[in-house]
């Protein structure tokens, strides 16, 4: 076969892998990204000039695959762009002495723009559906919220007028043990009842607030100083990593409080015995982050979803009124910050709070 004949087969063979890649990636099932770069890495190795002693490697922050085993010394290298930032690479490697042809370092570009495109897309399916779902979530709450207000507002009165006349009924009753024991009782859950309205007025962000500027960094340490006997009993372990000493913010210092003695009391609950628990602070220009993360066992898809809906919880029956959560989203969203729950790569999950600082 003439020089010109064998240049014009491989011409050929490289066009013809162009093409079964570009197919391979319009037809691609984006939740399946591995077996498509499988497809994608034998196409190129048929496309080389000695497939038979050709391997590919395709490397992207999230999976790796090769055809065989890789020598980068006695390979070509092509780098895979997300979004104009390299994020991978897609390797071609030879098993012996051959050499490259100059235009399958042009093929192994073209097939590395086409896998960079191919994550792009991925990536912003990806963010759409998140913002999707935070949207959703985010419509959920503020409804629960208007809800939950009203029904706060209404039994308000009655619970105020229950105790009030629970109280003079003890001054009638104190000298009859049994019926003022009775009306204990009813003092008793008619104040419960109140704090389980109050913190369903902080979910709606119904509550009044004392807004001024405030140093966080005491209010952590302080809290995290009331709650090392928890630690200590719970036998858990705690790390503190906070950045600086002054970090100002306009905030109610109660329910900052508040914010700061949830998130960890709930950490603890989750955590093994000699579990750590990670709290951090830092800020930036415009706001103040905490975040709170354990070593538990982590949040169902189905928890993310719920967990800041008030009367959710994922304790046994008996542990939680499934308040808390549901209370330090209502005082974040009325100081007009946010809280997101997330899963951690290796095992638990983290609270991140940021708040503006203004």
């Amino acid at each position: 076969m003439s020089h010109t004949e064998t240049a014009l087969k491989e011409r050929i063979k490289e066009l013809t892998c162009l093409y079964e890649v570009s197919s391979i990636i319009v037809n691609a099932d984006i939740a399946e990204v591995k077996d498509t770069l499988t497809a994608i890495a034998y196409s190129v190795k048929k496309a080389f000039q000695f497939p038979k002693y050709t391997e590919i490697a395709i490397q992207t922050p999230d999976t790796t695959f090769k055809t065989g085993i890789i020598n980068e010394k006695l390979g070509l290298t092509a780098s895979i762009t997300i979004f104009n930032k390299p994020e991978g690479k897609i390797i071609a490697s030879l098993t012996d002495k051959s050499t490259f042809l100059r235009e399958e370092q042009q093929l192994l570009d073209n097939v590395a723009l086409k896998i960079g495109n191919l994550l792009e897309r991925i990536e912003i399916n990806n963010k759409e559906a998140s913002l999707k779902r935070q949207m959703e979530r985010a419509d959920r709450l503020s409804i629960i919220g208007e809800i939950t207000a009203g029904i706060a507002h209404e039994l308000n009165t009655p619970l105020a007028n229950i105790l009030g006349f629970a109280e003079l009924l003890k001054d009638e009753f104190k000298n009859q043990e049994n019926a003022s024991k009775d009306v204990d009782k009813i003092i008793h859950n008619a104040i419960f009842s109140r704090e389980v309205v109050k913190k369903l007025m902080f979910f709606a962000c119904e509550m009044p607030q004392e807004m001024k500027r405030v140093n966080i960094v005491p209010t952590i340490k302080e809290a995290i100083s009331l709650l090392d006997a928890t630690f200590r009993k719970e036998q858990v372990k705690y790390v503190v990593r906070i950045q600086e000493e002054e970090m100002w913010l306009k905030a109610d210092q109660i329910q900052l409080t508040q914010i700061i003695f949830n998130l960890i009391i709930n950490a603890i609950y989750f955590s093994p015995k000699n579990g750590l628990v990670t709290i951090k602070a830092y800020q930036s220009p415009t706001e103040s982050v905490l975040s709170i993360q354990d070593e538990g066992p982590g949040i169902s898809e189905e928890a993310l979803d719920k967990i800041f809906q008030p009367f959710y919880s994922t304790k046994p029956t008996g542990d939680g009124s499934g308040l808390g959560l549901s209370v330090v989203h209502g005082i974040v969203l009325s100081h007009k910050g946010t809280i997101k729950a997330e899963n951690n790569i290796d095992k638990g999950a983290t609270f991140t709070v940021r708040l503006p600082k203004s």
